[in-house]
């Protein structure tokens, strides 16, 4: 395996730049499959939204979203397609439900992203506040977290996928409802996610945004979309927490 930070070429975030982002987050959001860990390293995420694909197929919904022909590989594509189609219905709750389940068997083999762990045991430590923003169920969020020893961390401030699935990112209710409930401004936070969709609902936000990006193909697609601060790996954010900024 290849380490995250061999991968300096994808990395725009200089040192100072990472330095005045944590001095001015007073409140750090974290989105979770990805800068936390990785949920499906050991539990393909092709295979579980094949699967919803098949269950959905047996029940007479075809034409789900597809990637250059074939079905899409991201579960979260499969939600949205079916409540596009059906919103608000006992179809949309059941495959809700199907992939939380999927999620939670995931978590024994969920990879911690390296230095993910100290960096929010340091951040928390010097006083920020933290926050999970997440596509995934508040249920596996807090589960990986309990099995991590970091739920104290964030607890209670985790802002998961419920069956209003129209506000899964890169809506950005879920990021105003952590600012809301934390009384903090959109200024003094920092949002840690990689994907294009957390950099558009940080920016709808807007929240200052930080790109992680574990390999080239997710650096290049955060660069497409816009990100301008992106790391490779989360040491240099310790380091600089650990320094005081």
């Amino acid at each position: 395996m290849t380490s995250d930070t061999t991968h300096t070429e994808r990395v725009t975030a200089s040192p100072e730049r990472l330095r005045e982002l944590i001095t001015h987050a007073r409140v750090v959001l974290w989105d979770f499959d990805g800068p936390i860990c990785r949920l499906f390293a050991g539990h393909s995420a092709a295979k579980v939204a094949a699967d919803l694909g098949d269950w959905l197929e047996a029940r007479g919904l075809h034409g789900l979203p597809t990637e250059g022909g074939r079905r899409t590989e991201d579960p979260h594509e499969v939600l949205r397609a079916v409540d596009r189609r059906h919103p608000d219905s006992d179809l949309v709750t059941e495959l809700e439900e199907r992939l939380t389940q999927e999620e939670l068997r995931a978590v024994p083999s969920a990879m911690p992203t390296a230095f993910a762990d100290p960096l929010i045991r340091t951040w928390a430590a010097v006083g920020s506040r933290l926050a999970i923003v997440t596509n995934n169920s508040p249920r596996v969020v807090i589960e990986y977290l309990t099995d991590r020893g970091l739920l104290s961390c964030f607890r209670p401030h985790i802002y998961g996928r419920s069956e209003e699935l129209q506000y899964l990112k890169p809506h950005p209710r879920n990021l105003n409802r952590a600012l809301t409930a934390m009384g903090a401004a959109p200024s003094t936070a920092l949002f840690i996610g990689d994907t294009p969709t957390d950099y558009e609902a940080a920016r709808e936000a807007g929240i200052p945004f930080l790109g992680y990006a574990r390999n080239e193909r997710k650096g290049k697609l955060l660069k497409e979309a816009g990100a301008m601060d992106v790391v490779g790996s989360l040491e240099p954010l310790l380091v600089a927490v650990r320094s005081g900024g």
